[in-house]
């Protein structure tokens, strides 16, 4: 991984202090946040009022992002990259998805009723692929180097860690209508209702920043 980037004149929202050093992945599941981290191989839930870790399950493979789905912690991690679907209660893996062509270029994932949205870079794309059998069902181009990633009212954002910024584009058009720069290089990402939250890499702590007021467009 390069050398994260600091950008100091950046304000959150909100920040939380983030458990581990090395972070990867983050979703909401309708009450808690979940964040994964490579080196610990650990899943967190935090408190999304102080970030206080509430419960932790062992996830040795972790990689990149993760998701909420079907009640279930879908981990983007191995060699190659596949889903890892863990129990949120024990850890256990309860099932591996492949991800196919098997690659390292996956990086973000969300779960949304429409199927996973992910993200691949080298070349940067965003795919929504099926929650059953994880086939591409839409694909279109995207700019920089993605990383984290998820998806709200039409629009999917996704971090990049090389540019430190966030970005987001209309999933109808494929056209890019959000970017706003990030407090530290940024990985896992994910919407609790009001805020983004994405993963401050150096600064080991999740931030908080606004999506696209999409009433407010032309």
């Amino acid at each position: 991984m390069p050398v994260p980037i600091v950008n100091p004149a950046v304000e959150a929202l909100r920040s939380l202090p983030a458990p581990g050093a090395y972070l990867c992945g983050l979703t909401w599941d309708g009450t808690y946040l979940w964040h994964s981290d490579q080196q610990a191989g650990r899943v967190y839930a935090l408190d999304p009022d102080d970030g206080t870790v509430l419960h932790t399950v062992a996830c040795p493979g972790v990689r990149a992002d993760l998701t909420f789905h079907g009640g279930r912690l879908w981990q983007i991690g191995e060699r190659p990259k596949r889903f890892l679907v863990l129990d949120p209660r024990t850890g256990e893996v309860v099932e591996r998805r492949a991800i196919r062509p098997s690659n390292g270029r996956i990086c973000g994932a969300e779960a949304r009723p429409e199927g996973i949205w992910v993200c691949l870079r080298r070349p940067a794309v965003v795919q929504l692929r099926s929650a059953g059998s994880v086939d591409v069902l839409k694909e279109f181009p995207v700019a920089g180097n993605p990383s984290g990633l998820t998806e709200v009212d039409g629009v999917v954002y996704y971090t990049d860690f090389e540019d430190v910024v966030v970005r987001g584009y209309d999933v109808a058009t494929g056209e890019q209508v959000f970017s706003e720069p990030a407090t530290g290089s940024p990985t896992g990402l994910t919407y609790d209702g009001r805020y983004l939250w994405y993963c401050d890499f150096p600064g080991r702590a999740l931030r908080a920043i606004a999506p696209l007021d999409r009433g407010a467009r032309p």
